[in-house]
């Protein structure tokens, strides 16, 4: 048996890894990398491998890191079954339809951009990475599949999918291969929620695995306690709107990220922390997300169901409206203070939230809040990082506003949360995987777990490959 490993290694996006035994070759996810100009060569370039060999792929979760290559493999010619969630499933069905029509815009608008700059009477034309029909094609695909529920998509493979903790219908994916009348384990432990955080429950806790890939997004770094983070937000959310006069401008994830935001402006009202609060959620996808989480109540955690009771009652809660139109998008535009816009995309790169970015990064009054991991070059982390100048749609626009980096509502554990998982294993893995996590942060991650247990860990680089 062997892996490789075609993304998310030493670096943080980009998810896909394919397992090859005998009679068997499938995939653990296949996202899309983002972030940049390279990211966007790498998902125009082809497969390192044949599409058509893959029997069938377990996928994560929903976002676009682990999932958005999807149509593209399918339009490359894999014919076989995804096999994810009930709630990743629901959520595919708009993620991977706005990934595509993403994708079109951005051809159209390339196209259009060497055209009028291209001194050459012919030109190729721009195609998009796939197009909403692929997508259509892709989720035909899907099967849905129960937590904790044993699975066999081929004779000498079964899988168990346990919750993650980390958006809705997330997932860590134990799967068993038998071969040459042996049986390995493997565990991807897909992304890692934090333990106590709010509307999803915990992670679950493996106790074995021959084979570990453990994701290390934050495994060089602690969030701050959730006591704090609430604290800071309340500070910026008040300091904003009663003292300055001015708006609170929130990049957010549409599936998780928003959700839990829209989550703890409501309990913070419950709580009399906050007052008189009116909230725009302006991204369509993002109000789809919403009410499929809302659909999917039994996988929340007790707290959320209590808010949700508050929530019936109807007294003195929040003020919020879920945009559509264009039009209704733009109108927001006019509102120079005591708003809370929370619109996608989380890393500042593209969607709705640029346009709020354009007209309230330049007004002092107002704050942005940066809540969600920013991948490098992306206009999200040239803001964490200090930019008094960002360009925005061809405009440059100075950085006057406030920033909060609010860490600790991070949907990925921190380095505590990920080496308490690892605690639970009551045997070194006998091949243990860093994934997920930038270079630096990967490498000292794999340096602190062979301190901590002397297991045996490697950090593969792209297009890796090693026999188990």
């Amino acid at each position: 048996m062997k892996i490789q490993f075609h993304g998310a290694s030493r670096e943080v996006t980009g998810s896909c890894y394919v397992l090859e035994a005998d009679g068997v070759r499938f995939l653990v996810d296949c996202g899309m990398f983002q972030g940049g100009r390279e990211a966007r060569d790498k998902n125009y370039a082809a497969f390192k491998f044949d599409p058509r060999e893959i029997d069938f792929v377990l996928l994560t979760h929903a976002h676009i890191d682990h999932s958005g290559m999807l149509p593209r493999l399918t339009a490359a010619g894999f014919s076989g079954p995804i096999y994810t969630t009930y709630a990743t499933a629901e959520l595919l069905e708009i993620m991977l339809r706005d990934s595509a029509h993403i994708q079109e815009k951005e051809a159209e608008w390339s196209q259009h951009e060497k055209g009028r700059n291209s001194r050459q009477p012919q030109r190729a034309e721009v195609e998009p990475l796939y197009t909403v029909d692929e997508a259509d094609a892709c989720l035909t695909q899907l099967h849905e599949v129960s937590y904790d529920t044993e699975l066999s998509p081929h004779a000498s493979v079964r899988c168990k999918f346990r919750e993650a903790g980390h958006i809705l219908g997330s997932a860590i994916i134990e799967v068993w291969v038998d071969e040459a009348g042996t049986t390995q384990k493997l565990v991807f432990s897909g992304d890692l929620g934090n333990a106590g955080q709010p509307i999803l429950q915990d992670p679950a806790i493996i106790e074995s695995a021959d084979v570990l890939l453990i994701e290390s997004t934050y495994g060089n770094r602690l969030h701050k306690t959730m006591d704090q983070t609430m604290d800071e937000l309340v500070h910026a959310v008040t300091d904003t709107l009663k003292g300055k006069g001015g708006n609170v401008i929130i990049p957010a994830f549409t599936v998780g990220r928003t959700q839990e935001i829209i989550y703890l402006l409501h309990d913070l009202t419950r709580q009399g922390r906050l007052h008189d609060l009116n909230i725009y959620v302006d991204s369509p996808m993002a109000t789809s997300a919403t009410a499929i989480t809302m659909k999917h109540i039994e996988l929340m955690d007790t707290e959320a169901h209590g808010l949700m009771q508050w929530l019936k009652r109807g007294q003195n809660v929040p003020r919020i409206q879920f945009t559509e139109t264009v039009q209704d998008s733009m109108a927001l535009n006019q509102i120079k203070g005591g708003a809370i816009i929370i619109s996608a995309s989380g890393m500042c790169d593209a969607g709705r939230i640029k346009h709020h970015l354009r007209y309230n990064l330049g007004r002092p009054e107002c704050s942005v809040l940066i809540t969600g991991f920013q991948a490098g070059g992306t206009l999200g982390r040239r803001l964490v990082d200090g930019a008094k100048m960002v360009r925005i749609f061809g405009q440059d626009i100075p950085v006057r506003a406030d920033l909060y980096t609010i860490g600790g509502l991070s949907a990925h554990a921190d380095q505590a949360g990920l080496l308490s998982w690892l605690g639970h294993f009551r045997k070194p893995p006998k091949h243990t995987f860093i994934v997920h996590g930038e270079e630096n942060v990967a490498f000292g991650f794999a340096d602190l777990i062979r301190k901590n247990w002397n297991w045996h860990v490697d950090v593969p680089g792209l297009r890796d490959e090693f026999e188990l």
